[in-house]
């Protein structure tokens, strides 16, 4: 028998479907956490699958650990943590994010490009305005995506079937998708969608072409802070950003100064510096600036239970038939170099 932990909220469905494996022994901690604490040695010790959002303090006791399957696309939970030397593999919710927050990266470009903000501002003081601010389209736009994982790539979907134009940046060539979670009939499995792509020593070029750039790297030691005020220098001054990666991508004060100068037209922005951010952060108030609390992966929607249990449920029965596990991070990844 496979012994499996779940520490995760409970989709029924799923749920059954995992009791229906053959040789699975299943027990559910009664109130899942999504915070790291010590759980009882006699309830972890025989757990061969692990099924949470962040690993047990005490993870060094599940001596027969196997596999763990997180629920975030992040991983920095379980980096440093030694699961690659003790040969455990870990997975994450790669590709269960990537339909909301392409959705919230098309409705930002939208709202920036109309000053949707300006509008609600004209609704709250009864004012009527029909500037030719609030009448832009995006059509025709040159949209720039910095990294090209699956949320690079149903943003490109869809800003496609707008009529967009899409640029690339990326560290690799753009190879098709294998072994990695996709929600069926999105993204761009074959990597065919974008009008153009540049390599790194191609910043600059990449850079100055856009009206939009939206950040879609992950966040690691050697990704922190790399969009410095030199970078923000190379975009033109009407290009809108978006950021629904990880705000230290961005250098905080690079940031705050492109928006106060006007090297940018404005920005989008769901992650952040500090959660929640403090109340007199100048992000609140600037009128150029759209910010969202952490929101547009839509964790709290039952899409999100649907699929990320679609991950562990297929990779348990991956793992019982010894196949390549979907979303597996690599050693390099789970040590913070990937």
């Amino acid at each position: 028998m496979m012994n499996v932990l779940i520490d995760m909220p409970i989709h029924d469905r799923k749920l059954n479907t995992l009791f229906n494996i053959p040789g699975i022994n299943v027990e559910v901690i009664a109130n899942p956490e999504e915070e790291s604490r010590s759980l009882p040695v006699d309830q972890i010790k025989n757990c061969e699958v692990l099924f949470c959002t962040v690993p047990p303090e005490n993870h060094e006791d599940m001596t027969n650990l196997k596999m763990i399957q997180i629920s975030s696309s992040g991983y920095s939970q379980v980096v440093d943590q030694n699961f690659a030397e003790r040969n455990i593999k870990v997975c994450n919710a790669l590709g269960v994010f990537d339909v909301p927050i392409a959705e919230w990266n098309i409705s930002m470009m939208i709202n920036l490009t109309r000053d949707m903000r300006g509008l609600m501002h004209n609704q709250d003081m009864q004012i009527w305005d029909r500037s030719p601010r609030f009448q832009r389209e995006i059509r025709g736009s040159v949209v720039g995506i910095w990294g090209y994982g699956g949320i690079g790539r149903e943003t490109a979907r869809l800003a496609k079937s707008l009529g967009l134009t899409v640029h690339v940046l990326t560290r690799n060539k753009i190879r098709e998708r294998t072994n990695t979670y996709t929600v069926e009939g999105t993204g761009d499995i074959n990597g065919t969608l974008p009008d153009r792509v540049f390599s790194m020593d191609m910043k600059k070029e990449f850079l100055s072409g856009l009206d939009f750039l939206i950040i879609a790297i992950p966040l690691t030691k050697q990704t922190e802070g790399i969009f410095t005020e030199a970078e923000f220098k190379m975009l033109p001054p009407h290009c809108f950003l978006l950021n629904p990666a990880r705000g230290p991508l961005i250098k905080e004060s690079a940031l705050l100064k492109a928006l106060k100068s006007g090297w940018i037209a404005g920005a989008a922005l769901d992650t952040h510096y500090q959660y929640p951010m403090p109340e007199n952060h100048l992000f609140w108030t600037m009128p150029n600036v759209i910010m969202t609390p952490h929101i547009s992966g839509s964790s709290a929607s039952t899409n999100f239970l649907d699929r990320v249990w679609d991950i562990f449920v297929r990779n348990v029965n991956k793992l019982k038939n010894n196949e390549k596990l979907l979303n597996e991070l690599t050693p390099n990844q789970l040590s913070g170099k990937g």
